[in-house]
């Protein structure tokens, strides 16, 4: 066997799209950690060093993918839009930068999403987080309790032994608190769909479930309500006979229009419930400010930069406003108006309301419970987002994409065109669920 040839078989092999998978996602998830004990270039290098090899296990495989499900329509067009804004940018290096950081991102969660299955994706997530929260406690631990001192170097302040808030090797207390959330969601439904012992699945959720209560991220108890209403939502409608699924489906999402719009108008009280006041009204004096700017460049905003660079207009100056160093909008739907203006946004909120329904949809009928973590998942990164903008940058970014494919694979117009050529007819009723 020739070099080429071997390295292609060892490019398409299950054994490296495993390696891979947790490759990239510890990376991924330790970017904060990557870019703090070396350098925003190391951690570059090493994304693009993933994406390029992605890329390599594209290719190989070629042969068993097709190029109309590669990737979601609305997600290659907001990548194009983020693109195409290097030509209005007032920085066009920093905005190709940014939107080359999110393009390794994409290719590294569409070549996970390609080399492994939805199963098969949850664990290789649960493996890696177990790790990283066990390595989060640990440090805590030794900083707070042991040492009685800071890591400053690791972001870590010490403050276990008062109860909190802690960071975690990620950085800060509403990340550590988003990353714990999408733990528990992933340990259960390993543990439901008995990927792991009864023993591992048991002290994986505690873990979980300590240090989502230590990070005192006012988002937790918001993202534990939503995720927790959605499943009880998909419960009801997966023990729902067939014949009147549509019927529950419809009240269901009236439900949710109603609760919406009530939280809406007691928001305030919510606020004060929540005791987070003081950090809203930073988010919302910042949300006020950045619609000023927004009015200015409403269409196509101001270029595609992600988090917010430095010494740009309009971060800079609305940091200045402000007198303070926001490096996000705190809200990945208002950073997306910032940046890309309107259409950005409708991309944005289109390509995540119909994966949406397509996911749910699909977890709605399918007997196994591992369909749901790709609802759950999304329903998770909508919720945070209203708060963070995790979803557009890193691990919240790679989330996305990975959810994204998911329900892009099923449901789509491309499985009616792949099955004109097969002669197939796909679908997902309740006369073609798999266990």
């Amino acid at each position: 066997m020739t070099p080429r040839r071997q390295l292609v078989s060892l490019l398409a092999s299950a054994e490296f799209a495993r390696a891979y998978a947790l490759t990239a996602l510890t990376a991924a998830f330790t970017s904060f950690l990557i870019e703090r004990l070396m350098s925003r270039v190391t951690l570059a290098t090493i994304i693009a060093i993933l994406a390029m090899i992605g890329i390599g296990m594209l290719l190989a495989r070629r042969e068993e993918l097709s190029l109309l499900r590669l990737a979601p329509t609305s997600l290659l067009g907001f990548i194009a839009l983020a693109l195409a804004s290097v030509l209005w940018s007032s920085d066009r290096s920093d905005t190709l930068v940014g939107w080359l950081t999110l393009l390794g991102y994409a290719i590294i969660a569409i070549t996970i999403g390609h080399v492994r299955d939805t199963l098969q994706t949850v664990r290789a997530i649960g493996d890696t987080l177990r790790w990283l929260l066990v390595i989060s406690l640990a440090l805590e631990i030794m900083s707070g309790v042991l040492l009685d001192t800071p890591f400053s170097a690791l972001g870590i302040s010490g403050d276990l032994a008062t109860g909190g808030p802690i960071q975690g090797i990620f950085g800060t207390r509403n990340m550590l608190g988003f990353i714990a959330v999408v733990g528990l969601i992933t340990f259960v439904i390993e543990w439901r769909t008995q990927s792991i012992t009864r023993l591992v699945g048991i002290l994986s959720v505690t873990l979980g479930g300590f240090l989502a209560l230590l990070s005192a991220s006012p988002t937790v108890l918001v993202l534990a309500v939503a995720v927790g209403v959605a499943t009880v939502a998909l419960t009801i409608v997966r023990h729902t006979a067939p014949a009147h699924r549509a019927t529950v489906q419809w009240v269901l999402g009236a439900l949710v229009a109603a609760v919406l719009a009530i939280a809406i108008a007691l928001r305030h009280q919510i606020i004060r419930l929540l005791d987070a006041g003081s950090d809203f009204s930073t988010r919302a004096d910042l949300w006020n400010l950045i619609l000023d700017f927004v009015a200015q460049k409403p269409v196509t905003g101001y270029g595609w930069f992600g988090p917010w660079a430095r010494g740009e207009y309009p971060f800079t100056y609305i940091n200045f406003l402000l007198d303070d160093h926001h490096q996000s909008a705190l809200n990945a739907y208002f950073d997306i108006l910032l940046q890309l203006g309107w259409i950005g946004l409708a991309l944005f909120l289109i390509m995540g309301a119909v994966a949406m329904v397509r996911s749910w949809l699909v977890a709605s009928v399918r007997r196994s419970v591992v369909y749901a973590w790709t609802p759950l998942m999304l329903i998770t990164l909508a919720v945070d987002s209203m708060f963070e903008s995790f979803t557009l940058i890193g691990i919240g970014w790679v989330l996305l994409v990975l959810c994204l494919l998911r329900a892009g694979q099923s449901r789509s117009w491309r499985e009616n065109m792949d099955a004109a050529h097969t002669g197939a007819v796909p679908t997902l009723g309740p006369e073609n669920t798999d266990g």
